[in-house]
This record gives C-alpha cells, structure tokens and sequence, in this order.
C-alpha cells in the first residue's frame, strides 16, 4: 500500500484524453467521479451506473463508454468482493488504480441550518462512517439510500429543506449545496482503492508497470498456497492484497485474488512462473502503483 503521507506532486497515471467517456458507479458528484478525473484527467465525459454490473455492462460496450473506474476495496470496510467476481468474468483489464482519501460531509440547501434538518439521507457505508458526528445530534434520523452523490441530488430536486446528505465536495459544488459541516467522518486515514478499467481489446500496454493483479486457484493440499507466496518472496514480488472466494459448487475451496509489485522488468517472469504454480491463472491486469490523493 502506499504511505499514508500525501505526496506533493501528482503524475497522471496515464495521458489525458480530452472526451474519454468513463463510466462510473453512480451519479455525478460521487467519489468514483473524483477518483475519474485524477486517473483519466478533467477533461472527461462521466456515464453515470446505479449498480456495478450495470457499469460493467456499460463498459463492455464500445458505444457508451471508453473505460471505467469502480472502487474494489476501502481501507475500513475491506474489499467489495463482488467487484473481483465482475472483473474475472469480464472483457476488461486493469490499467491503473487510484486511491482516494474518502472526506464526508453534511450538505443541505442554501440558507438552510442544522438545527432545521430533521433527516440525513446517504449511502449505509457513509453513515456508518459518520455516526460520531451525529450522536450530538440526537434528534437528526439517518437514512439509508443507493448513492451519496444521489442523496444530494434528490434535496435539491424535491427542494428539502429538512433533509440533508452525506457527500462529497464535488456533489456540493455540482448541485448548489451548502456545507454545513466538513470531515465529518469519525476515521480520517478513511481511503478507498479505484481500479481503472478498459476493454482487453482497446488496452494499450502500460509502460513501466511495476504492479500485477491477477487470480488463480491452488491446489487443495497442505502449503500449496505457501508455495505460491513463497515463489513471491524469492523472485522480490511484494504481495499488497490477497483476497479469497469460494468456488462454486466446490466446498471450501478457493480462488484467490492477489496484487504484488514487482521491478517491472520481473513482472512478465513472475507471471510466467505462477502460472506454472497455479491452476487457471488469470491477469487481471499489469499497470503503475497508483498515486494517493
């Protein structure tokens, strides 16, 4: 993972593209559309999915969208392990990752004040992550919805003033809402990891990839998962994620999900070595460590 202390100068994990169409879960305004813009650059044109199949379908169509971004782990709740399941199955490749410092904030309509809100509305992780700030507030009853950004979306549509949301900034800014409080999250160090995602087809190389994600499934035997990890370890590959599931119709056995970094002219060697090790490996993608934001 990468540390913690934000860096004072930001690459473009690729070159900006004006136009690109990326889709992202959810509406505008939502943190998948500010992980967008870092990795693919400002200058872009967001199609929004209510559900992440519904953005992988999207993706996989030539005619809506050029990539993605979808979030697959957060450094609180841990992995969206349906997103890896999405991925494997899928006609995309990982072509970088991003992660995002994840800063919630109380947002209602102008000229409105806490004293008036009587509900908060938000997506059920967004409210968790905020039921500090709210126990001083006893009276505010929380609601769960879809999408953060939508949250915001719908106060100024039905004019609420009694309602407010759990958002970004960015949302604030796109629908015209006040913050009436910032950083009202109960941890700070509170980051989500984004992937970005083409078509396998449309996908162009990364240059100086020094990053693997990829799955396979392991014998079922006592160390065989060792042996993989140990294979890691003695080529320099860091191991920065495992992550298991079940397979389907096979009792608790496994496929593993597994990220590690490496110099990048090992890369392409690793990978050969672990498909020797392994059974039906898969590459998920080879890219650049992302940058944190």
């Amino acid at each position: 993972m990468p540390s913690t202390t934000a860096t004072t100068q930001k690459l473009t994990p690729e070159p900006a593209i004006p136009g690109q169409r990326i889709a992202i879960q959810g509406v505008r305004g939502a943190f998948h559309e500010i992980a967008a813009r870092h990795f693919f650059g400002e200058q872009i044109e967001v199609i929004p999915a209510l559900s992440f199949p519904i953005l992988f379908d999207k993706t996989a169509d030539a005619a809506q969208t050029d990539a993605a971004i979808l979030a697959i782990e957060n450094s609180i709740a841990g992995s969206i392990l349906g997103n890896y399941k999405l991925l494997e199955n899928s006609n995309l490749v990982v072509v970088g990752e991003v992660y995002l410092r994840i800063q919630q904030n109380l947002l209602a309509l102008p000229g409105v004040s806490i004293d008036q809100i009587r509900e908060v509305h938000s997506h059920p992780m967004a409210l968790a992550q905020c039921a500090e700030f709210f126990k001083q507030y006893p009276r505010i009853r929380l609601v769960e919805s879809e999408d953060t950004a939508e949250s915001a979306a719908r106060i100024v549509r039905h004019r609420a003033i009694h309602i407010g949301a759990i958002a970004s900034t960015l949302a604030a800014n796109i629908y015209g809402l006040n913050v009436l409080a910032p950083a009202i999250e109960t941890v700070p160090e509170n980051f989500t990891r984004f992937l970005a995602v083409r078509r396998k087809h449309d996908a162009e190389p990364v240059q100086h990839a020094d990053k693997a994600s990829v799955c396979f499934s392991a014998g079922h035997q006592p160390g065989s998962l060792a042996l993989v990890l140990t294979l890691l370890a003695t080529e320099g590959a860091n191991l920065t994620k495992i992550q298991s599931a079940p397979l389907l119709g096979r009792p608790w056995e496994y496929r593993f999900f597994v990220d590690f970094t490496a110099i990048p002219d090992r890369i392409p060697e690793v990978l050969q070595l672990l498909e020797q090790s392994t059974t039906d490996l898969q590459v998920l993608g080879v890219y650049r460590e992302g940058e944190q934001y």
